[in-house]
């Protein structure tokens, strides 16, 4: 294989397109201190209040490890907190958490938009169905489950 070739490989190309989203994520919400991950958990506790570190886990496709850690940071920072709940906690955001989720909404929508703006609508909109696709039907290959949250 050349390294031509192998630039033009699915996983090289979605490997790097994973660099190139945290890269522009970060230049919109870097000065929050905030990672696509640890955003990630703050909009799932806030749109399921009293969620649980496993459904947590499964909605976001995280590992065990990533989700104590990430839970870790945050709680550290005081954006989030565990609430005992009969035998299990649970998660809430706290005021702060839920500040700077106010505070990163629109910059991670920007983000979003940057993102897909080298695309046209239509291929915005197929790319997310074809991305959708290839997660679909290759899920039983992920090391972590994912699990999405009804509406």
């Amino acid at each position: 294989m050349t390294p031509h070739e192998l630039y033009q490989r699915p996983g090289f190309l979605l490997r790097r397109m994973y660099q190139i989203a945290a890269a522009v994520f970060e230049n919109a919400c870097g000065d929050l201190g905030l990672t696509t991950a640890q955003y990630g958990v703050l909009i799932i506790v806030h749109s399921e209040p009293g969620i649980d570190q496993t459904r947590l886990a499964r909605a976001l496709a995280f590992d065990k490890v990533t989700v104590m850690r990430v839970l870790r940071g945050l709680e550290e920072r005081g954006l989030v907190q565990r609430v005992a709940s009969g035998r299990q906690k649970t998660l809430a955001l706290t005021d702060a958490g839920l500040a700077l989720l106010t505070q990163a909404r629109e910059r991670a929508e920007a983000a979003s938009r940057r993102l897909m703006s080298p695309l046209d609508s239509a291929d915005q909109a197929q790319l997310v169905r074809l991305l959708q696709t290839l997660v679909n039907g290759l899920a039983h290959e992920a090391r972590a489950p994912f699990v999405p949250l009804e509406r």
